[in-house]
């Protein structure tokens, strides 16, 4: 398992050696977050939890960017833009993904909070795209800007309009 900075260090390199984009940040601030539970000592942890909270409030507050230490976010993981970016707390994101600005990834009944998406590898996501309920983006996926997608998107296929309609994407020849 990789440790906390090399984690980092992959985020600041995906994301064009530059501190300073919100979405590094987020995704920074999500990592130490997710990193602090892995402290034993409850006495130890509380410092970190304040300390994660606050950042947790202005990755929400300031850059619009709202990701739960709960979510489990692969490697190399780029936010293109900020605001708007909504994932819910039990959402899997798998290595190498682009979400841009005005992305939600959460849930479509408020009685079933558990039903949530999972991208896969290399998944693109179009700003502005919803991605609701028990949904499975499959590796080298792309979801087009504004798309509301409710249907499972297989390998490699792009899925366009409102609600998403899935249309296959021929390989590029190598």
């Amino acid at each position: 398992m990789p440790s906390l900075f090399q984690l980092i260090k992959e985020d600041y390199v995906t994301n064009g050696r530059d501190w300073s984009r919100p979405g590094f940040r987020a995704l920074a601030f999500y990592r130490f977050g997710a990193w602090r539970m892995s402290v034993k000592s409850r006495l130890l942890r509380m410092p970190l939890s304040w300390l994660h909270q606050r950042l947790f409030r202005r990755a929400r507050n300031v850059y619009g960017i709202e990701i739960p230490h709960t979510a489990v976010i692969g490697r190399r993981v780029r936010i293109e833009h900020q605001h708007g970016i909504i994932i819910h707390g039990l959402c899997v994101i798998g290595d190498e993904c682009i979400i841009r600005q005005g992305v939600t990834l959460g849930i479509r009944n408020i009685e079933k909070p558990d039903e949530v998406p999972v991208l896969g590898q290399r998944v693109n996501v179009g700003a502005g795209a919803k991605i609701l309920g028990k949904v499975t983006i499959d590796d080298d996926a792309a979801i087009g800007a504004n798309a509301v997608v409710l249907c499972d998107v297989p390998a490699g296929a792009l899925a366009v309009g409102i609600p998403a309609k899935i249309k296959l994407r021929e390989r590029a020849q190598l």
